[in-house]
């Protein structure tokens, strides 16, 4: 009674007290008492208790029902029976309400039968247990129907901690009542004013999809009555549930598909036909259009396969879904793009007419699906192109009225591709150029859209340049004569650059392309001068004609490093912003790439004097100035290098530049080696300077790796290790090198394997962990001959088996790679010769690696990382065979029965056995999983596990 006292005083100030700090401390205080096995009782008996207010009622029901649902494991077998007769005392006495506490109480229920097998539930499972409840107790009909809705959508629960073996066996006991559950739902259907709420059981229970034949379910009264309800006034929303879940249960395979659905199809579709109308009904609610909306295009989407054949009755409902796609509310028109898109992939899809045979019979029946949809989709390009359009007040938007704005451009722009597959692009161009052309007109005329269905049918035509044949010679060359007339209004603007940019491909292949690159090319430092968003798209808009057109643009290098030189400097009316120049840095590199050597050795110098010449401005001013300067003045520069060395194919060019620079970059290094973003760019722009120039780096890659070498000691970056993972990818396999990367691989891992000594240090240096152990990988892939032999791999492996458990996703991964890559060595054709060493290290650490691993799987990493957990097992499994089975049977012995079952430590066993024969790894994952599924299955059992496995404690045992 005090327990029960004390949960009512928390409630009390949880939901009234003044304090802030109160209220907090009385929320944790209830969330704590929830896990106790106290709640059980003391929730049970608030429920009963008369006195209690509604705050009480609500509390204790829901934690009643999350009781069931994750710690019904808790109570003794003996409790089930009063539990489940306290509950239906419950629902009874809730029949008319609240609301909320009896659906908690119906989920409560319901859990409890997910549990509990039929046969120890009696009266032949709670289906027809709840039957007899209902014949016998008539008056809590109401709160008995809402208990039968939730029953079936509980089988797809997965908050409730209930095996998986049991799960399925639940599935098939309902599926195997789903003619009792109907029966029960169709005498139900005499209370006139409980026809919704059967009618939502009903959709609940198709959810099962259970194969019953679409002839049957064709007369069946249920869907009689909801194919009836469809035309009443308001719109009923339970009957719309009913017909659109019975759309999608004709469609799925497990019901047999639409071949065995077909006379359940034949009544469903007319009868959704029939509201056809509505959809243009101004007196109808929207509410009603959007549940009808929602039902044409549930049939456009389950239907597809069936409508894409081009026969006379799936062109109506396409025409009917080209009235929804009409429709001026977006968030209704929308409900369609998902099956014009699957529609355009079966259309376009060679695999959808293989069944024809012959080539030219596929091609007949190609051309005469595509010539059927041609007019639909033409429609659509007009249909959905104004959405679009700018709103009058979008410079009054909230952030997410904007973000929602640009997703609607997106969703619209895909829906253009889609027409542009089927149509083809230069068709489609014609139809979007004559809105543009209108809206040129009314612009010029001055009406009050102004710019704005301008950008719209620009913003269309950019959307689908990659459908537009390079050779098109009618639309193009017109666009692109009437952009630099165009308003300069910064949207406008911004859109004009981007589709500039989108069409680089076409330009370099028309025959125009010379003549009017020189006025767009106008028009984009235009805009580089108007804002700075439309600057970024000028910027993009430059890399793409540059990358595009490069061997056109050689000629004109003077021009382009005028224009280059404006933005990086900063200087004159550009509003290029820093991350935006680096379009243009890629831009010049992409030409510079296309001259011959000594021609382009003399542009990468042009090209790195702005740059560098800050950089050795800030060098010279000293050390304790530099060092006061912020990060973003140095990085802005050395990205450019980054840039630079990237996309200047040129390797020694590029190798000759590095070496020209190294001073600068070495007294960056010293003097900023404490300054981890400032290092982070250093090493990127290295690191592409690496993969450009290969071996022509000659000496600067040892005066490289000597430098990054002492300093990793001292500081501790990571980005020194990803830097020499580069470098090793590179230089690996060159014998010549070989002297120097062993001695930077071993001073790199004997240091952080001093540095990660505890999972807590892996905490807290997560970045160092994922480079280090990436770095390992590259050694096992590039340079096994270095690595594999000598010390630091041994003491890796150690490393490794303390990091695997740790939380950052990154470097868990890392180390699972690592892992997996030492255990599948023997699979490279180099491989088998480092097998004594691996195993001479792998086999002693071979319990413990598994019983990590078993430990990650079941519960010490989240469950999103099961996938290279598994992976990691079963390459350990493929491994070592049967030796890997007995470590994996050991560590399961482990975990106690109440936990994991025999049968299921078999099944898991099975699946490692099979690996171990060589079966295909991909059918051994189930079991795994499902062993993952059961020892997570809620708190209590995975502490168990957890407390049984220890994998934090066996880094700690030495290994003899």
């Amino acid at each position: 009674m005090e327990l029960q006292n004390t949960v009512k005083e928390a409630l009390n100030a949880l939901y009234h007290h003044p304090d802030d700090t109160v209220r907090m401390q009385a929320d944790r205080w209830l969330q704590d008492f929830q896990r106790t096995l106290d709640a059980w009782q003391v929730a049970d008996n608030l429920l009963h208790d008369a006195t209690s207010n509604l705050e009480t009622l609500i509390f204790c029901s829901q934690t009643l029902r999350s009781k069931v649902q994750r710690d019904f494991e808790e109570l003794p077998s003996e409790a089930f029976r009063p539990l489940r007769d306290s509950l239906n005392t419950l629902l009874k006495k809730f029949h008319k309400g609240p609301p909320k506490v009896r659906t908690q109480i119906s989920i409560a229920v319901a859990a409890l039968a997910v549990y509990v097998p039929a046969e120890d539930w009696g009266d032949g499972g709670i289906v027809n247990w709840l039957r007899d409840e209902m014949k016998s107790h008539p008056e809590y009909i109401p709160g008995f129907l809402e208990l039968l809705t939730v029953l079936a959508e509980e089988v797809y629960n997965y908050k409730i901690a209930a095996r998986p073996e049991r799960r399925r066996q639940f599935e098939k006991e309902l599926t195997s009542q789903m003619e009792v559950a109907l029966s029960i739902l169709t005498a139900c259907l005499s209370i006139s004013e409980l026809k919704e709420q059967v009618l939502e059981a009903f959709a609940s229970w198709l959810r099962l999809k259970h194969g019953i034949t679409g002839s049957v379910l064709a007369s069946h009264p249920l869907v009689l009555t909801a194919l009836s309800s469809l035309n009443s006034e308001p719109l009923s929303e339970a009957s719309v549930n009913v017909i659109s879940e019975l759309i999608h249960y004709t469609a799925a395979g497990s019901s047999g598909g639409v071949a065995v659905q077909m006379p359940l199809i034949q009544v469903l579709v007319p009868q959704v036909m029939s509201l056809k109308a509505h959809l243009k009904d101004s007196s109808k609610d929207e509410e009603d259009v959007k549940a009808i909306a929602r039902l044409f295009a549930d049939m456009g989407d389950s239907y597809v396969e069936l409508i894409a054949t081009g026969s006379g009755e799936s062109m109506l409902i396409v025409n009917a879904l080209l009235e929804v796609a009409s429709h001026p509310e977006y968030y209704i028109a929308s409900m369609t793009f998902n099956f014009w898109h699957s529609l355009q992939v079966i259309l376009t899809k060679r695999d959808s007419y293989l069944p024809f045979g012959n080539e030219a019979s596929i091609e007949v029946e190609r051309k005469r699906r595509q010539d059927a949809f041609v007019p639909s989709y033409e429609s659509l390009v007009s249909l959905v192109s104004f959405r679009v359009e700018y709103p009058q007040d979008y410079l009054d938007l909230s952030h997410e009225d904007r973000k929602e704005f640009k997703q609607t451009r997106y969703a619209v722009a895909d829906v253009l591709t889609d027409a542009a597959s089927v149509l083809g692009g230069d068709a489609t161009l014609q139809i979007l150029y004559k809105k543009l052309v209108e809206a040129v007109s009314r612009c010029g005329n001055g009406e009050n859209n102004e710019w704005r269905q301008v950008e719209a049918a620009l913003f269309c035509i950019r959307a689908i340049s990659n459908y537009v044949s390079v050779v098109e010679a009618e639309v193009m060359p017109q666009v692109m004569a009437l952009i630099p007339k165009l308003p300069q209004q910064p949207q406008l603007l911004q859109t004009v650059c981007l589709t500039i940019g989108a069409y680089s491909k076409w330009l370099d292949s028309a025959s125009i392309g010379p003549s009017i690159l020189p006025s767009l090319i106008d028009t984009l430092l235009g805009a580089m001068g108007t804002s700075e968003d439309s600057a970024a798209a000028a910027a993009l808009a430059f890399r793409h004609i540059c990358d595009d057109c490069r061997k056109k643009l050689c000629g004109c290098l003077d021009g382009l490093f005028h224009i280059y030189h404006r933005a990086v400097s900063g200087e004159g009316s550009f509003k290029v912003a820093a991350e935006d120049s680096l379009h243009l840095v890629e831009a010049l590199s992409m030409v510079i790439t296309e001259l011959p050597p000594d021609n382009a050795k003399r542009a990468l110098e042009a090209l790195c004097l702005p740059v560098v010449t800050p950089l050795q401005e800030a060098v010279n001013q000293g050390q304790e100035i530099l060092n006061k300067r912020p990060a973003r003045e140095l990085t802005v520069h050395i990205d450019r290098f980054a840039y630079i060395f990237r996309y200047v194919k040129h390797p020694e060019a590029v190798a000759d530049a590095i070496q020209k620079l190294w001073p600068i970059f070495k007294a960056i290094f010293d003097l900023r080696a404490w300054d981890m973003r400032t290092m982070e760019s250093l090493c990127r722009a290295c690191k592409y300077a690496v993969r450009t120039s290969g071996r022509f780096m000659g000496i600067t890659i040892g005066a490289m790796l000597e430098e990054i070498q002492g300093l990793y000691k001292q500081h501790h970056q990571s980005c020194f290790l990803y830097l020499s993972s580069e470098v090793i990818k590179i230089f690996g396999s060159d014998p010549s090198c070989a002297n120097y990367l062993k001695n930077l691989i071993e001073s790199l891992f004997i240091h952080t394997t001093l540095l990660l000594t505890n999972i807590q240090e892996f905490t807290a240096r997560p970045d160092i962990a994922d480079d280090c152990f990436l770095l390992a990988s590259r050694c096992i892939r590039y340079c096994p001959q270095l690595f594999i032999p000598s010390e630091v791999f041994q003491s890796l492996v150690d490393c490794s088996m303390i990091g695997i458990t740790v939380q950052h996703r990154e470097a868990s991964n890392s180390i699972l790679t690592f892992l997996s890559d030492i255990f599948d060595i023997a699979n490279s054709s180099k491989g088998e010769q480092y097998l004594p060493i691996r195993d001479s290290v792998l086999i002693p650490r071979g319990p413990s690696i598994t019983r990590i691993l078993i430990a990650s799987l079941t519960g010490a990493l989240p469950s999103s990382r099961l996938e290279p957990v598994t992976y990691t097992l079963l390459s350990l499994t493929r491994a070592y065979g049967v030796r890997a089975v007995e470590w994996a049977k050991e560590c399961v012995s482990l975990i106690p029965l109440t936990a994991v079952t025999e049968v299921e430590r078999s099944r898991f066993l099975k699946a490692l056995s099979d690996a171990a024969s060589g079966f295909d790894i991909n059918s051994m994952t189930v079991p795994i999983e499902e062993m993952a599924d059961v020892c997570r299955r809620n708190r209590t059992v995975q502490e168990i596990v957890q407390g049984a496995l220890r994998p934090l404690e066996l880094n700690l045992t030495p290994v003899s």
